[in-house]
């Protein structure tokens, strides 16, 4: 039996029980003025402590009926049991919209997965070269940035022979280097196969890149350009037969269209993951005669904007002849890249923000008109397009208004070709080449553009077709509703409901914007000068640390030849 007095109320619980399964006595005390003021407890032998155990932890919260007088005993049995997780709608929608910012281009989750757990696990595994592994061979070519040789490996027990490639780079080396590793872990057939790259110091010639790539082909769409025989060139190397098909213009479109879906394809594997490339053109477009694709090369002017790596507001890498009118992949307002980890995270607002992407997507457009006329083809009518297209402001409409009258027979075999099926190859170029980035199409949506319905000359895998397939069934067509609302405007002097008259149309039309200042005007602009003042503070502290910061982190596990 165990007693507690609280207020002036005597307390009485049986030991031999639990507390919730026993009566509470309560007896009041006729003698409160001789108590003292403190808490007075009254306890025989050591069951006060289990007493305050039951009183306070047993119940959970508030005292139970039997204190309060409420008529009802509460027994252990009859409180209610936990079910875990709650799941509510807010719940819900919240784990979602985290998961989907988490998984969005250019990827969070997986960007953190493959910086802190493949990139270690694959620096374990991977096959490592030296410079006396290499025996060089014939030069391939040379450009501003380094020479490219086909090489092959001295005897090494874990070289499985055959020819390679090798680059030796001078500037952007180690640029090219994160590159390749990040291509060759995320999306492998967007890329020459990349093998190994280290820094390799030589007393004569200075500090070098070597990079190792598997000889896939030496024939880039420059050189298959080139030839007269184009496209039918290219449709043995694809197919490995010619089909017994007439000449003309049908079957020249179906290998085009094979060609561009293979770029598309490589361009949104390396969207997806974050790599914008900078200089997409015909001599960066290898054909690999193993899988009979053609590949993306030469990753020295990449941007990785998953981590900021190669990337500086306001510097730009690109060959004018390909570039997007904008140069620029992101505003220069952005500020440098914070450490991994913060760029990481902001990375899906930041793209959102800017679209970068799009920057490729109209050299691809380039590519895709030069197939579609062979007098494009050339350095100097390329130059003179651009030329044109400017003074057109970059409407592609507009050029083709300006040069169909008087174009020469090659010119107008061109516009045919792209006219072919309701023209649907004239609305993919048209929405690919525009002036505006953000009303260019994607690489991924235009994939899903009805000018690759028909497979072509070359069927997809089954992957490729399921994600095809799920993302054409998720877009939406606001097509007519936009008709309708222009219907809906341009009625004048109908009956039907909704239409504005021509008077209300004339109305429209001859609104002025009103000039004459307000206070709420006054304190908005003063909030936008505020807020530029702001983000210009922020970036200049932040360009400052990285001018401070002149090691790159990420060229640290680069392997170095000694």
């Amino acid at each position: 039996m165990a007693s507690v007095a609280i207020g002036g109320v005597v307390l009485h619980s049986h030991s031999h029980s639990s507390f919730l399964g026993n009566k509470l006595k309560l007896k009041p005390l006729s003698l409160l003025k001789k108590l003292p003021r403190k808490l007075i407890i009254y306890a025989h032998g050591g069951e006060m402590f289990g007493f305050a155990h039951d009183l306070f932890v047993g119940v959970g919260v508030g005292l139970p009926c039997t204190v309060m007088e409420c008529g009802d005993i509460i027994y252990r049995s009859t409180l209610p049991k936990s079910n875990g997780i709650t799941v509510t709608v807010p719940g819900v929608i919240l784990a979602l919209g985290t998961l989907s910012y988490l998984w969005a281009t250019p990827g969070v989750a997986p960007g953190f997965f493959d910086m802190f757990v493949l990139a270690f696990v694959e620096r374990l595994f991977r096959p490592t070269y030296k410079k006396d592994d290499i025996v060089l061979g014939k030069k391939l070519g040379e450009g501003s940035f380094g020479a490219v040789y086909r090489v092959s490996l001295a005897k090494k027990p874990s070289s499985k022979g055959g020819d390679f490639v090798l680059k030796k780079a001078t500037e952007y080396g180690a640029v090219e280097i994160w590159m390749n590793e990040r291509v060759r872990r995320a999306c492998a057939n967007s890329c020459a196969d990349f093998l190994y790259g280290f820094l390799e110091n030589s007393s004569k010639k200075g500090a070098e890149y070597w990079l190792l790539w598997r000889f896939e082909g030496e024939a880039t769409l420059t050189d298959l350009m080139q030839s007269r025989e184009f496209p039918y060139n290219v449709e043995a190397l694809i197919l490995g037969e010619v089909q017994d098909l007439p000449k003309g213009l049908d079957r020249e479109n179906r290998i085009i269209q094979t060609i561009m879906r293979q770029l598309l394809f490589a361009l949104d594997g390396l969207h997806s993951t974050g790599i914008v490339h900078r200089d997409i053109k015909p001599q960066n477009i290898i054909f690999s005669e193993g899988s009979r694709t053609f590949k993306i090369i030469d990753l020295g002017a990449a941007a990785d904007l998953r981590v900021g790596i190669n990337y500086i507001p306001k510097e730009f890498l690109l060959d004018p002849r390909y570039a997007a009118p904008e140069q620029y992949i992101m505003s220069t307002q952005t500020p440098s890249a914070p450490s991994a980890p913060v760029a990481t995270a902001l990375s899906p607002v930041l793209w959102q923000l800017n679209l970068p992407d799009r920057f490729d997507i109209y050299s691809v457009g380039l590519i895709f008109l030069q197939m579609a006329f062979p007098g494009l083809r050339s350095d100097s009518s390329l130059i003179q397009f651009n030329r044109q297209l400017k003074r057109c402001d970059y409407d592609l409409v507009s050029w083709r208004q300006t040069v169909e009258p008087r174009a020469s027979p090659e010119l107008r075999k061109g516009f045919e070709l792209l006219d072919l099926d309701g023209g649907i190859g004239w609305e993919l170029l048209a929405s690919m080449v525009r002036f505006k980035a953000r009303q260019r199409i994607s690489a991924k949506t235009a994939l899903a553009h009805p000018y690759f319905d028909r497979e072509g000359l070359l069927a997809l895998s089954f992957i490729q077709n399921l994600k095809l397939q799920f993302f054409r069934a998720t877009q939406q067509d606001y097509s007519e509703a936009a008709n309708w609302i222009v219907q809906l405007m341009a009625k004048s002097g109908t009956e039907q409901d909704g239409g504005f008259t021509e008077a209300q149309l004339q109305d429209l039309r001859d609104i002025e914007p009103k000039n004459k200042s307000s206070t709420q005007r006054n304190a908005l602009a003063s909030a936008l000068r505020l807020q530029r003042k702001i983000l210009r503070t922020l970036n200049e502290s932040i360009d400052e640390l990285s001018r401070q910061k002149k090691s790159l982190w990420w060229s640290r596990w680069i392997p170095r030849e000694e």
